[in-house]
């Protein structure tokens, strides 16, 4: 019942601020339980990452020092803590622990969380969960060994395709279509510079990526995705050049920058997609 000139009483605003407060602290719930599984899922992505290259088991055998070999108990293998708490050295034979053990752990448990935030509980949620866990690994292993197994990059298309009949993020026609553009116009970009100069300019791993992507985000995200890409590519790779006094014929592993062009995409799609129509068409 309102009261005079309109305004709700006072039990209906105490009920409406126990809401949103109930809601808020809901919402930082989820966004605090993402985190903490993006990190212990960050924990065995490193072990993917160090071990899937080697041709080596994820499971088998346990967690263990690279170096002196010890098997490292569950009270050494907590994300993130571990290493802070051992200062990057291992406890057995203190030599330094790689710094991409805490990044891959610390970088999965944002993006988990920003996906909360960005997505809710929604079946977008999943689909995004699954891009992200896919591009980490990619995005290490490339850098490391420029390559990007398909273990990787072939199931990711298959979820990709399958998520538009799952959880319905578009049209199944634009995930496929999305996926087969994705890998046609990098194969294109390819052959055309293969035939220019005679060497291999870009390896099958990036246009199964890009496949990827398109499969997972549309066929319209991907002239943004290889905008973002070449671009940071080309910034990073003349940084190096003038840096290192290279000659401009070495290799920089573009799958990073391909995973960081999807990630920005995932999240920021429609403001990209505005912007680059604004500097298209300005008015």
């Amino acid at each position: 019942m309102y009261t005079q000139g309109g305004a709700l009483p006072a039990s209906a605003v105490s009920v409406n601020f126990t809401c949103r407060c109930f809601l808020l602290g809901l919402e930082f719930l989820s966004v605090l339980i993402a985190l903490v599984t993006g990190l212990i899922f960050g924990s065995f992505f490193n072990v993917c990452i160090y071990r899937i290259p080697r041709q080596m088991s994820v499971v088998s055998p346990p967690s263990h020092c690279p170096v002196c070999g010890h098997r490292l108990p569950f009270w050494l293998n907590i994300p993130l803590l571990t290493y802070l708490f051992l200062r990057g050295r291992c406890y057995f034979c203190r030599q330094p622990v790689a710094l991409r053990y805490p990044l891959v752990e610390a970088l999965t448990g944002l993006l988990f969380g920003a996906a909360v935030c960005r997505f809710g509980l929604s079946p977008a949620l999943i689909g995004a969960l699954l891009l992200i866990s896919l591009l980490i690994p990619i995005t290490f292993i490339d850098l490391e060994h420029q390559i990007i197994p398909d273990r990787f990059s072939l199931t990711g298309i298959v979820l990709g395709l399958a998520g538009a009949w799952w959880w319905g993020p578009m049209p199944w026609w634009e995930s496929g279509l999305g996926a087969f553009l994705g890998w046609f116009s990098l194969w294109l970009v390819a052959s055309v510079y293969y035939y220019a100069t005679g060497r291999e300019g870009m390896g099958g791993g990036d246009l199964k990526l890009l496949a990827m992507l398109g499969a997972f985000l549309g066929y319209k995200a991907l002239l943004p995705i290889i905008l973002l890409s070449s671009l940071s590519g080309a910034v990073i790779g003349l940084g190096l050049i003038f840096w290192q006094g290279k000659d401009g014929r070495f290799a920089i592993a573009f799958g990073p920058f391909l995973a960081a062009g999807g990630l920005l995409y995932l999240f920021y799609g429609p403001q990209l997609i505005a912007l680059y129509w604004r500097l298209l068409l300005p008015s």
